[in-house]
């Protein structure tokens, strides 16, 4: 794959949501040969009234496909995984795009699958659902998490960290799939359950229609993910329970802090607790990034590459660009630089 230009790559989606047809409609866009599948056959005869390319079954959707994109509910992956493995070559390469990525790595390396698949999350979407809310621009500067593994070549990483830079227009973030699972149960799902926990709160009081009568921006940008269709929130906080249930300790350990503080009338531990929260907000929003490159040869072993590209994502690093030359892979890199933590 690495040998041919990302134009040429003939590409299938599976499932095509809000994100899986925001790829879709990117792909097209670009002018790549794309294939959709959904299983609702509704969703396939509006993608075809809108001129796409669907198949009825998803075998003839993914075959003879360079790339195929999974993305359909979290606990289907594993099984469809199967399913396309079967109906591809072995040249195919399969990436996903759930939130959590444990049990698609466990579920390629159950079907030797390895060689051939790439645990991916693309860091974008919103709180619509449906193809008919689908925006091929979804993803354009987003972070995009691939997962290459230890046991499994470097190859199809490089292919798809191209496709993602070159297409999509994303950053690719590489991570192993446990800090990927870690850092997401902070990043995502955790504000799904402070969010669902703040709204339902208001549901409980008695003075419910009067707090939703003065709720401005605050009470809007806390609770906007509690819009997401319960049925996919429930269905990632289940298959990343074990990490959520670990990081949200940190979260309660913290509130536990600014009540008691609350209690004990405690203006300074209250400022000194905030400031160190106003500092990761600062951080996210202007957090700044030195930008450098780094090569590697293409052929032999992949060791010292691949614990760069793990070290480079778990320290809040990307690449913006993947170019092969020469016998050499060449990655732009970016690292945000360490801000001093308030204590």
């Amino acid at each position: 794959m690495l040998d041919r230009p990302v134009p040429e790559l003939k590409t299938a989606v599976v499932g095509t949501g809000l994100i899986g047809g925001s790829i879709l409609l990117r792909l097209r866009q670009a002018g790549l040969d794309v294939t959709g599948w959904d299983p609702d056959r509704e969703t396939r005869e509006q993608a075809r009234q809108q001129g796409l390319v669907f198949a009825d079954e998803i075998g003839d959707a993914v075959r003879d496909r360079d790339v195929v994109f999974l993305c359909g509910p979290l606990s289907t992956l594993p099984d469809t995984l199967a399913t396309v493995a079967k109906a591809t070559s072995d040249h195919c390469v399969i990436t996903d795009v759930g939130s959590t990525k444990s049990a698609v790595a466990a579920a390629a390396e159950k079907n030797g699958l390895t060689h051939r698949v790439v645990p991916g999350h693309p860091m974008s979407g919103t709180e619509r659902s449906g193809l008919v809310s689908a925006d091929p621009l979804l993803f354009s500067g987003a972070p995009w998490v691939l997962c290459p593994a230890a046991e499994s070549p470097i190859g199809p990483f490089r292919a798809l960290s191209r496709m993602v830079i070159d297409v999509f227009e994303a950053r690719v973030v590489p991570m192993s799939v446990p800090v990927h699972d870690t850092a997401v149960a902070l990043a995502s799902h955790i504000p799904h359950l402070l969010a669902g926990s703040l709204s339902g709160g208001v549901a409980r009081s008695p003075l419910r229609d009067a707090v939703l009568a003065l709720a401005a921006g605050s009470f809007r940008d806390g609770t906007r993910v509690a819009g997401t269709p319960s049925a996919r929130t429930v269905d990632m906080l289940i298959n990343n329970r074990d990490f959520v249930l670990r990081q949200v300790e940190l979260v309660q350990d913290f509130l536990t802090d600014l009540i008691t503080a609350l209690r004990d009338n405690d203006a300074e531990r209250l400022t000194t607790h905030y400031a160190q929260s106003r500092a990761v907000r600062e951080d996210l929003l202007t957090r700044p990034v030195s930008r450098s490159t780094r090569s590697f040869a293409l052929g032999g072993p992949h060791d010292a590459e691949l614990d760069f590209l793990l070290k480079l994502g778990r320290s809040g690093g990307y690449l913006t660009r993947c170019a092969v030359e020469d016998s050499m892979v060449t990655y732009t890199v970016h690292r945000p630089q360490q801000s001093t933590p308030v204590l």
